[in-house]
């Protein structure tokens, strides 16, 4: 009876043994330390804190088991870089907006923004209930890169100049900084349009390298001063109605990941994306505000006739991109079908946007 018993607790001893091995190999595999390069820095309200953000949650709700250190741009890789630099491998993941890829990836940059396209809660919807996700990963699989959607924003201001836009003849010749699918639009205007990462604009402005800029949202421009240089803040924002962030993970690493941390990672996501909207929707109004009061900002409305032009012009080089494009072609029918069956909805489901000041 006593060997029995030795035997069995010498069977057990082994077993746990061999157990705690396997828990502590585990352990070690799921363990997840990225680095996590920023598109824009971190020191940006609702377009880039949401990163820093994310890798919090991840943090917390893994129990300290995934960790993406943050670093800003340039400390790995410049802000306009990110792709390339998940892509190749050189670093494990970055937070960034989708578009500056447009050379490479052309259906990149409707990811990003889409002039005169859908707002931040029809983004969300068009890419997580409609086939977006799906479709864009499909598109990045053969870079090497996962993009997860992390963030939206507000619409983003038509820009800062030193005079009023009445007209188009005014872009004519014009230096100015724009971004994605509106630059093209304004080049194909006749403006002279250059990308320059938002550090260096408040010097270009102020130097006259450019004559004129857009960047990001009213508390994002307030950060960076540039009401300090240029006085005439335009809007709508016609060519980013939402700006959409993503979390790019080179595909190996994201291959590497067990399921529950890929379930993480892509719930972190979408809690970001909820949070930035609420944040860049949130600041915006006080922001726009204190431009005005504080800074001495004159906030212009864009003519009719000016959006109608920019809307001819975006449809043709959105239409010359398509033929040029399948995988351009095939987002942009997507996000087309999907404004067309929403648009009776959203145009009677809400209330009008001046309803609250109609009935003072």
């Amino acid at each position: 009876m006593l060997k029995r018993v030795t035997k069995h607790a010498v069977a057990l001893g082994v077993a746990g043994v061999l157990t705690a091995g396997l828990v502590t190999g585990a352990q070690a595999q799921e363990r997840v330390r990225w680095q996590m390069t920023m598109g824009f820095p971190s020191t940006l309200p609702a377009l880039a804190d949401t990163g820093p953000w994310v890798a919090e949650q991840l943090k917390a709700m893994s129990g300290n088991k995934i960790n993406l250190e943050v670093f800003e741009p340039g400390k790995l890789v410049k802000g306009t870089e990110v792709f390339e630099a998940v892509s190749a491998g050189k670093v494990d993941s970055g937070y960034v907006w989708a578009g500056y890829e447009i050379g490479k990836l052309p259906a990149s940059a409707l990811y990003g923004a889409v002039p005169f396209g859908m707002e931040p809660a029809q983004y969300a919807a068009w890419m997580l209930e409609k086939g977006g996700q799906q479709m864009m990963e499909e598109i990045y699989a053969p870079h090497n890169i996962v993009p997860l959607y992390c963030g939206s924003i507000s619409p983003e201001a038509a820009g800062w100049f030193r005079f009023p836009i009445e007209n188009l003849d005014q872009i004519k010749g014009l230096k100015i900084r724009f971004a994605g699918l509106g630059g093209e639009i304004l080049q194909k205007l006749g403006a002279s349009v250059t990308l320059l990462p938002g550090s260096e604009l408040f010097e270009a402005l102020e130097k006259g390298v450019i004559d004129a800029t857009e960047f990001s949202l009213p508390v994002v421009d307030e950060q960076l001063g540039f009401y300090k240089v240029v006085n005439y803040y335009h809007l709508p924002g016609w060519h980013q109605p939402s700006t959409n962030q993503f979390l790019y993970v080179n595909k190996a690493k994201w291959d590497a990941l067990a399921e529950e941390q890929q379930a993480m990672m892509r719930t972190a996501c979408i809690a970001g994306v909820a949070k930035s909207i609420a944040r860049a929707e949130g600041t915006q109004g006080a922001a726009l505000k204190r431009l005005q009061e504080e800074h001495g900002a004159k906030v212009v409305e864009m003519p009719e006739d000016v959006l109608r032009a920019l809307k001819k012009a975006s449809d043709e080089v959105l239409a010359d991109y398509s033929a040029k494009d399948a995988d351009f072609k095939r987002v942009y029918e997507s996000m087309q079908a999907f404004m067309d069956e929403n648009a009776q909805w959203h145009r009677m489901g809400y209330l009008p946007r001046d309803w609250r000041q109609s009935q003072q």
